[in-house]
């Protein structure tokens, strides 16, 4: 009896941990699938060999690729038992049907199978390799029904040994046959492919491999939460060898306890909340508490350039629920970040999450090449906070009297009974998400709506407070001069060509002329941004338009001061003065009525 109990005792403890002395075996080797039943995320394949063997229409070789971690070696192994199985009481011919392990199974799963061979072509490369393996196909198998030659990684294989295989590829032996594994298909060639049958194994999908990882943890006798179950999941990219290795991690690291904070800390992710807190600072414009944010999050140990990854991830969960609907967030995201997805795609226009992904990819990569990854990260985060007040292209189109905008949405507009398309409401939250409306204004501003239904928004609205609203173009130079920005005025006066100027909508359509700086669109865009407190569209066209202010002025000073020449009085004092010149016209100020003292 105290015999039995120490045995028992040393079977198990409470955390799953074998207590004996056996060494122990990672998650991804001791969870290897058994059968085709335990192999997840390969539907297909596993129908079409069902199929196939049941009929008796088995290939001679089979390709099998796909991403590392699918099950590829392990799919081989399995082709090779369903080759061989032979059991007491069973037929003897091929099935899949491994429910119950025959003679040969063992041997063949632990790579040790006289009859099954298994080559890395990584390692051997040469002709001389292939040529053994030929060599050794014109023989019977010693112990099974079918010698199998399983080759991994095949595209490593030289160009020599692909053309010394391909004679016994195409007309193997009845008693021989090829299974060979790749991750990259396009490397093999195309006389090699055209003489197997391929199969494509696919990445796991988030929910199946968080199902299957859920069951793992069960039988480990250890505990996690859905959340850290499905971050895990979402970083093994389909890979099922991937996220077994991270969760046999995450087991370890928390001692039994996977949650998703600790699964964060050892993956060095940002909070998901937190990313949606910061995408929300940098589309209302808020730079500073969006710098707070970066800065919180580095120090709960995010990387910079995987705290902008995130931030792309949860803009494009914004866009596909925009393009598609509220049910249409990514498979990998909780209930809580769809809710937070959905409500930035209700608020936010498609072109402006267009920009913001560019702009968070362009900045990935920047951050990637950079000596200092938060330094790169900051900068990212500051023009993304900048680009907030700038108008998205769908409200350049409809400020320059183009087709309306407001149609142009992520997500269909309802169906009037009419079969055409009605407005969308706007709800509380500011613009509808067709507005094609700013960062900043959407989370700031509230819209009006006109005597037609049409939302007219603060930005179109006479500006308050006495501030200057320019009615010319003209008006424009001279509030620029008034402001003694000298460089800018010189510019604007002689160096561009005023296409098109419309006060109503504040918009400018210039042209520049040779000495213009690039940037000067946007620097006056700010300037009159600031002076008269609304939003102006300052735009580059590729004709040119009026002629330029400076020139125009000039000529009519000089067609004045010829005229001024004329007068009998000037031409007298030139005639009697022939070495003075004009310098300047300046116009009389006439004294009031009350200075003559007529008043």
């Amino acid at each position: 009896m105290a015999k039995k109990k120490s045995d028992s005792t040393k079977s198990k403890t409470a955390g799953g941990k074998a207590a004996s002395d056996a060494p122990y075996v990672v998650l991804a080797r001791k969870y290897r699938p058994q059968t085709f039943e335990d192999l997840i995320g390969q539907d297909a394949m596993v129908q079409t060999l069902r199929n196939a063997f049941a009929s008796g229409r088995i290939a001679q070789a089979y390709m099998l690729t796909g991403v590392r971690g699918v099950g590829k070696t392990t799919t081989a192994r399995l082709i090779a038992r369903a080759l061989n199985y032979s059991r007491d009481g069973a037929p003897d011919e091929p099935t899949i049907d491994l429910t119950e392990p025959g003679r040969h199974c063992a041997d063949i799963m632990e790579s040790r199978h006289p009859d099954v061979v298994e080559m890395d072509a990584a390692s051997h490369t040469g002709v001389d390799n292939i040529r053994e393996l030929i060599e050794s196909a014109r023989y019977k198998p010693l112990l099974a029904r079918t010698k199998v030659f399983i080759i991994d990684e095949v595209h490593m294989l030289s160009k020599g040994a692909f053309n010394a295989l391909l004679k016994t590829l195409e007309e193997p032996p009845e008693h021989v046959k090829f299974i060979f594994a790749t991750t990259e298909i396009r490397k093999v060639p195309v006389t090699v492919l055209s003489r197997c049958q391929r199969f494509d194994l696919r990445r796991v999908d988030v929910p199946e491999l968080a199902a299957h990882f859920q069951m793992i943890i069960a039988n480990e006798r250890a505990k996690a939460t859905d959340d850290a179950v499905t971050i895990i999941a979402r970083a093994a990219e389909g890979s099922v060898r991937d996220g077994l290795s991270l969760l046999d991690q995450a087991i370890a690291m928390g001692q039994g306890q996977v949650t998703a904070e600790t699964v964060r800390a050892m993956l060095g992710l940002a909070d998901r909340g937190r990313i949606f807190d910061l995408l929300e600072h940098l589309f209302r414009g808020d730079t500073k508490a969006a710098l707070a944010e970066l800065d919180g999050l580095h120090q709960a140990g995010a990387e910079p350039g995987q705290i902008l990854a995130d931030l792309a991830e949860a803009v494009h969960a914004a866009a596909r629920c925009k393009a598609v609907g509220p049910d249409a967030g990514s498979e990998g995201l909780s209930a809580e970040e769809k809710r937070r997805a959905q409500s930035l795609a209700e608020r936010l226009s498609t072109p402006l999450l267009s920009r913001a992904w560019q702009m968070l990819l362009k900045g990935w990569e920047e951050a990637a090449r950079a000596p200092n990854a938060r330094a790169a990260a900051e900068m990212v985060l500051i023009r993304l906070a900048h680009t907030a007040d700038l108008p998205a292209p769908d409200e350049v189109i409809r400020s320059l009297g183009g087709p309306g905008s407001l149609a142009r949405t992520g997500a269909q507009a309802p169906r009037s009974d009419n079969g055409s398309s009605s407005d969308l409401p706007l709800g509380s939250a500011g613009r509808g998400p067709s507005a094609g409306a700013s960062g900043a204004d959407v989370f700031d501003k509230p819209a009006k709506m006109d005597d037609e239904g049409e939302p007219i928004f603060l930005d179109d609205d006479q500006p308050v407070g006495g501030k200057p609203n320019p009615a010319s173009f003209a008006e424009v130079v001279a509030l620029v001069g008034a402001h003694r920005d000298a460089k800018l005025k010189v510019h604007l006066e002689d160096h561009v060509s005023l296409v098109k100027f419309d006060a109503v909508a504040g918009s400018i359509d210039i042209f520049l002329l040779p000495g213009a700086p690039p940037q000067i669109a946007n620097e006056l865009r700010e300037r009159l941004n600031s002076w008269t407190g609304r939003r102006w569209v300052v735009m580059l066209s590729k004709t040119a338009g009026e002629r330029a202010i400076g020139d125009v002025q000039r000529e009519r000073e000089a067609a004045e001061l010829e005229a001024l020449k004329a007068h009998p009085a000037v031409k007298a004092v030139l005639d009697e003065f022939p070495d003075a010149k004009i310098a300047a016209v300046r116009p009389l100020v006439r004294p009031s009525e009350d200075e003559t003292g007529t008043g």
